[in-house]
């Protein structure tokens, strides 16, 4: 069929005009997704490779990508690196009054995480005893939030100490190597540095340990909201796989962190429950009142409306099939 060169120019102006919304119904050839230690239903899903079936029939693709912390995570999401991030719920937070635009969906785990670290040795013994201390710590993750907090229970600020920055894992070896005379801790380094090196958790509060959330961005599930839902459906596949095949857990845990027994034992059956992954109240009570002690602290402006921002970060809309 023979078709004018001016019909093909008109198709192509009023394609130019059609609004953005009709490109957001082409699918994504790919979806990225990361995967962290601190993240177990992460590496169980990464290692099943359950996402990859899910969208081969689509044409879809997998793209894995590690987080080190929830700070890389976020800048990770901030980029458009990933489209599914994970992080602490207070670091959800902060990252979205600093303008990163994601939305919080699920949770993966409720763990204690993280605790204030010593050597063995240290006669460091409770927060108010960091006065003048240098302290390792990760900017913008769970642990940094948590020393914080704990500076703030003792009168004290991040000025009455010195703040050592590294990633967690540098952090755990400048402690041990005896460069800093704290740590922020993260497992599963905070529960190496335990059982091979004697380290001390010298302040721990389990309640002050926000959420493990799993983030997307903003115009991810904006563009693609059943496919966030299809994403979200195999996270809780692999989580439930998870709570019945601890030992196929632990094998996966161990294959890709190389850690010995009792570290993995520490970090998954002592400090990490995977019985949640409905993002809703309990959610948004901890992340607002890790805000509003953040906000005590002067590291979140004084004009920053932290509950207004709690409710735009959370989205419990897609709900799962036994939530």
């Amino acid at each position: 069929m023979f078709v004018s060169r001016r019909a093909l120019l008109a198709f192509a102006a009023l394609s130019a005009l059609l609004p953005a919304s009709a490109a957001a119904q082409t699918k994504p050839r790919e979806i990225r997704v990361d995967w962290a230690t601190y993240n177990p239903v992460s590496m169980v899903l990464k290692d099943k490779g359950l996402l990859e079936k899910e969208f081969a029939k689509d044409g879809i693709s997998i793209r894995w990508v590690q987080s080190l912390g929830s700070n890389k995570a976020l800048e990770f999401l901030n980029a458009g690196s990933l489209d599914f991030g994970s992080t602490a719920g207070a670091a959800a937070l902060v990252g979205r009054i600093n303008g990163n635009p994601i939305k919080s969906v699920y949770v993966y785990s409720r763990p204690e995480w993280t605790a204030l670290v010593t050597r063995r040795d240290s006669p460091i013994a409770k927060p108010a005893d960091l006065k003048g201390k240098s302290i390792a710590v990760t900017r913008g993750t769970d642990p940094h939030i948590f020393l914080v907090r704990a500076l703030a229970d003792a009168k004290l600020t991040e000025r009455d100490v010195r703040i050592v920055l590294l990633q967690h894992p540098d952090g755990k070896t400048a402690l041990i190597r005896g460069d800093v005379d704290a740590w922020a801790g993260l497992d599963p380094m905070m529960a190496q540095a335990e059982v091979e090196d004697g380290a001390k958790l010298f302040y721990r509060k389990p309640e002050a340990n926000t959420w493990g959330v799993l983030n997307v961005r903003e115009q991810f599930l904006r563009d693609n909201p059943e496919l966030v839902r299809r994403v979200l459906a195999v996270y809780e596949e692999a989580r439930k796989y998870s709570l019945s095949n601890y030992d196929e857990v632990k094998r996966t845990f161990i294959a890709a962190t190389k850690l010995p027994d009792a570290v993995v034992d520490k970090q998954l059956k002592e400090r990490t429950e995977l019985t949640h992954s409905r993002i809703g109240a309990p959610q948004r009570e901890s992340i607002l009142a890790a805000g509003l002690a953040l906000q005590d602290a002067g590291v979140i402006a004084a004009n920053v409306d932290v509950k207004a921002v709690v409710d735009a970060l959370i989205d419990d809309r897609i709900q799962l099939v036994g939530n």
